[in-house]
């Protein structure tokens, strides 16, 4: 990634909300009654500008992709937290993680595990590594950010097994990172939100998370919601890229309306683990992430909502592009160091 590209950009960004929005074709984008940040509709508008035919898009053409966008949007270092690279040992193989663990610890808060977004297929560390940093930070305990195994070369049940792997090896040695013995949380933004209710409903009644952290999850595959008509234009999540991702993350007998890959259509949600459930306006994913934080109320579970109307799908990997998506990620951050503590 060149630094002068970086830096246009930025300079691109940095201008007021009137010159960006009519930049991105001279009125505000509105739906449903929101209104998407003006950085972000200059971002779509770029996009749409300059997209590349699907019939040409690859798995490694989008992980490109979204990497060069983690140099340029990710957002600084958070201080007073150091990483550590891990393998989490397994029958089959070791799963790659990166530990988060803050200079000044609570050994009250309760250890989270959380998995990054992608669709199956793309994304890594990267994207949620300022979000991982202020957790540790503000909870004063260690996040564990699981590198799982992406498809097309690992399709289903790949992910989640790797995910679910690093959950309960975390369960079992969150106490030698001055964390509560036999008990973590499960976290994770689109995709790895839906390995995190996957998580939360299979160990239900066994070793059960302390919390589940849910943002912008993708819940149901094959959902028909408003919201995934509203926003199927909306970047960076489009109707295309969705239909990419599943051809590329499920194998052919695949089920996509079974629970452990659209966790959204479990029947029974009572007992589960409490849930910060934010959802992004802009977004595909809307209606069912709101419906599923209601739905888990409805059962009896203590869990919370919010919308961030003006930031779109993917907000967590683009702090560095608007002050609103920097603002959001650290709500989430205190809110969640907030309820690791309660929960503990």
């Amino acid at each position: 990634m060149s630094l002068l590209r970086k830096a246009l950009v930025h300079l691109a960004l940095s201008r007021s909300d009137e010159a960006l929005v009519q930049a991105s074709g001279g009125a505000p984008r509105i739906v449903r009654g929101m209104t998407l940040d003006p950085r972000f509709q200059f971002l779509e508008a770029q996009a749409r500008a300059r997209a590349i035919p699907w019939e040409n898009q690859t798995p490694q053409s989008l992980r490109a992709q979204s990497a060069a966008g983690n140099e340029i949007f990710g957002g600084g270092r958070v201080g007073g937290v150091r990483t550590e690279r891990i393998y989490i040992p397994g029958r089959s193989h070791s799963v790659p993680g990166r530990l988060y663990l803050p200079t000044v610890r609570n050994n009250s808060s309760a250890m989270l595990v959380y998995f990054h977004f992608g669709g199956g297929v793309i994304g890594s560390l990267e994207s949620c590594n300022r979000l991982c940093g202020l957790i540790a930070k503000e909870s004063g305990a260690p996040v564990l950010s699981v590198e799982y195994r992406l498809a097309p070369e690992h399709k289903f049940p790949a992910g989640v097994e790797d995910c679910t792997q690093a959950y309960l090896w975390a369960v079992e040695n969150a106490s030698r990172y001055g964390a509560p013995v036999n008990r973590a949380a499960v976290g994770g933004d689109s995709m790895g939100g839906n390995f995190a209710a996957v998580i939360a409903q299979e160990q239900r009644g066994k070793r059960a998370p302390v919390l589940q952290l849910l943002i912008y999850p993708g819940l149901d595959l094959v959902s028909d919601t408003p919201s995934m008509h509203d926003f199927a234009d909306a970047f960076p999540l489009t109707a295309e890229t969705v239909d990419f991702f599943m051809k590329h993350y499920l194998p052919g007998d695949a089920d996509p309306s079974d629970p452990r890959i659209s966790p959204g259509r479990m029947q029974d949600l009572r007992g589960l683990a409490p849930a910060l459930v934010y959802t992004a306006g802009f977004d595909m994913l809307l209606d069912q992430g709101a419906a599923y934080a209601q739905r888990l109320q409805e059962a009896g579970v203590k869990a919370t909502y919010h919308c961030f109307e003006s930031l779109p799908h993917g907000f967590v990997a683009f702090p560095a592009a608007a002050r609103a998506a920097e603002e959001a990620i650290r709500r989430i951050a205190r809110e969640t160091a907030q309820a690791l503590r309660v929960q503990s």
